[in-house]
């Protein structure tokens, strides 16, 4: 069985681009692969400076994995600052990560492109701690978005610069980027799908808020009465992730055949939504009143999550020269 290694970041309530892109596919996964996943605090410390905020965010994702079906018993499920040796690797690969490769990283580039003032050194090293995350397991496979294609191509240049710097220790992981949903279309129509974008639709959000993210969705002006094209609307295609195909037939007719408005649309498009996550919706209600529950979740992760961490350190510092045993 092959292994997987991935995390995401305690950023808020998940929208759709991080179900469909990430949380959909880890939670299929479980049933094929051996799965580490973790929530990664500490690369959020580099946005989130409010110590109760990340507590509660992280608790937070934690809910809506178990929510969406995540289990415990199939995953190694884990906050990634429980692991102290996550951070003990990044410093020993920083030691031979060479400064121009951190340059090229887009995260680095784009923050100092929109005028980042003071561009702080977790964010010019978040691709090294990265790296540290996915090789501390040794995974075959890392599920990841389009735009995070470069942290893996940098993941494999430092496990080549460490094994070559030393001696063989770490395999090559493979990124693994479902085509379909690389690049889920944002409620502008225009962007990716993304919080930065203020373009979102949180499937976790009250009723309320999801109605009025959905019924924001960018449509052209094509008057009621007048055919319309399916494939330029991002209604459509976001409907299209939740429907079958026979679901999909239907709804394009009508906007081909005229007399069907972008708001009719956006009405089933939400009620699809409503149904595809209203099981989820109703669980996570539930795990939110038991949140002991889910620190032991997380804790009992960590401990699995070490005993594997703890091996690969093992031989690092045996490689490295610090260990003196």
């Amino acid at each position: 069985m092959k292994r997987i290694l991935s995390g995401i970041q305690s950023s808020g309530t998940p929208h759709l681009g991080n179900y469909l892109g990430a949380m959909k596919n880890h939670i299929a996964m479980q049933d094929t692969h051996e799965c580490f996943i973790f929530i990664a605090d500490l690369h959020a410390l580099t946005t989130v400076r409010d110590p109760e905020k990340l507590r509660k965010m992280t608790r937070e994702i934690a809910i809506d994995y178990l929510a969406l079906g995540l289990d415990p018993e199939k995953v190694t499920f884990f906050r990634q600052s429980d692991v102290p040796e996550h951070s003990e690797l990044a410093w020993i690969l920083s030691t031979v990560t060479p400064f121009g490769l951190l340059e090229r990283a887009h995260a680095y580039k784009d923050a100092v492109a929109k005028g980042m003032k003071e561009p702080t050194v977790g964010l010019f090293t978040y691709p090294v701690l990265m790296a540290a995350d996915i090789l501390l397991y040794k995974p075959d496979i890392v599920p990841v978005g389009k735009d995070q294609k470069q942290h893996i191509e940098i993941t494999r240049d430092l496990a080549e610069k460490f094994n070559s710097t030393y001696q063989e220790t770490f395999p090559m992981p493979e990124p693994h980027i479902p085509e379909d949903v690389g690049y889920v279309i944002g409620t502008d129509g225009e962007h990716k799908m993304s919080k930065s974008y203020g373009n979102v639709i949180e499937f976790f959000a009250d009723e309320k808020t999801l109605k009025k993210q959905v019924m924001s969705i960018t449509t052209d002006s094509t008057p009621l009465e007048e055919p319309k094209d399916p494939d330029t609307c991002a209604v459509y295609k976001i409907y299209s992730y939740f429907a079958t195909e026979e679901e999909k037939k239907s709804l394009a007719d009508k906007y081909r055949a005229g007399g069907f408005g972008y708001g009719d649309a956006k009405k089933v498009l939400l009620e699809k939504i409503m149904e595809h996550f209203g099981p989820f919706r109703q669980k996570r209600i539930e795990l939110a009143e038991n949140l002991e529950y889910i620190d032991t979740v997380l804790q009992s992760g960590a401990e699995k999550a070490r005993t594997v961490a703890l091996k690969t350190m093992a031989e690092v510092r045996n490689h490295t020269g610090l260990n003196f045993q």
